[in-house]
């Protein structure tokens, strides 16, 4: 059998997994990101969690074949480094040299999206499909694309930033510096701030009740529509237009077999599901077509950027 580390670089989280060639997750070591700080001390707890993966999966380092990196930003593959991530305040950060001195293995890197893509293709939704998109709702945005069985990143390894083509024109601020990017409004983050600003006007509301008692999550306003409010039920149908209107751009110029989408927001199921894929079977070019697009919720869930990181050296050779 072999083995093969996976890392998850996010912005809360560091998540490393030891996975077999079967593509099972052996054993999973995990600490907090902790951003902003320098970003060796960064480093240096990846490979901690690397290590820690592979002594809690009951293997010696000398049995892994090779560790991979799913990394936010722009992960150039060939040099290693990470030449910008606006979530993580990166900059030029040499991550592949930093973890190869602590760890004397091959190691690879990718955008975090684009590992988790693969993910869902080696094992998961996009399994036996040739071409696929895969989008996922977190914190951001993040977009993977699949053409003939390879992680495609543009000629400057910044391929794939779907979250970020605008899709309001001068709209809400985004991260990366524009207004009205996708991500700005379809992230769980985008969500919440929409959630926020509705509770804010709407004081009465079931919403803001139910602020009153907890944090507002993304899972706010769809809790509050399923109770009746509204209000509620405006914001929902507002976040699935927006994020109707980013997967038909998506699928119009990509055409893949499959588009999944993953990130806890796809927790609540046929809620967001069914009305999305209504909106988009009208408005995609293609709609008369006998053939269209797929569109299905990923099945890894947060292990597809681990599962998709460990096997980059496949996905590189």
């Amino acid at each position: 059998m072999k083995y093969y580390v996976g890392i998850d670089l996010g912005g809360t989280n560091i998540v490393a997994g030891v996975v077999d060639e079967n593509y099972n997750i052996v054993a999973k070591a995990s600490t907090k990101t902790n951003c902003p700080r320098p970003e060796k001390e960064i480093a240096d707890d990846m490979a901690k969690m690397a290590l820690q993966a592979v002594e809690n999966a009951g293997l010696a380092i000398d049995q892994i074949e090779w560790i991979g990196i799913g990394t936010p930003g722009i992960a150039n593959s060939e040099t290693g480094i990470i030449e910008y991530s606006n979530n993580l305040g990166f900059k030029n950060t040499p991550m592949v040299k930093y973890i190869s001195e602590v760890i004397d293995k091959p190691v690879f890197i990718e955008n975090d999206a684009n590992a988790a893509a693969y993910g869902e293709y080696v094992a998961g939704a996009a399994k036996g499909a040739k071409n696929a998109v895969c989008i996922t709702l977190g914190t951001g945005v993040g977009g993977g694309i699949i053409v003939d069985g390879k992680i495609y990143s543009g000629s400057n390894f910044a391929g794939a930033e779907i979250g970020h083509t605008v899709i309001e024109v001068d709209g809400a601020q985004c991260s990366c510096g524009r207004k009205g990017c996708f991500e700005a409004y379809s992230s769980a983050t985008g969500l919440i701030r929409m959630t926020n600003e509705a509770i804010a006007e709407h004081p009465e509301s079931l919403m803001a009740k139910m602020s009153e008692k907890a944090k507002v999550t993304a899972r706010t306003s769809f809790d509050a529509m399923r109770d009746g409010d509204e209000c509620a039920k405006v914001i929902v149908d507002k976040y699935i237009k927006y994020l109707a209107a980013g997967i038909t751009n998506t699928i119009n110029i990509f055409q893949p077999d499959v588009l999944c989408i993953g990130g806890g927001v796809c927790n609540e199921g046929d809620a967001l599901l069914l009305p999305m894929k209504a909106i988009v079977e009208k408005e995609v070019y293609t709609r008369d077509s006998e053939k269209n697009t797929k569109i299905v919720i990923a099945e890894l869930g947060n292990d597809a950027g681990i599962i998709g990181a460990a096997f980059l050296g496949r996905a590189n050779a």
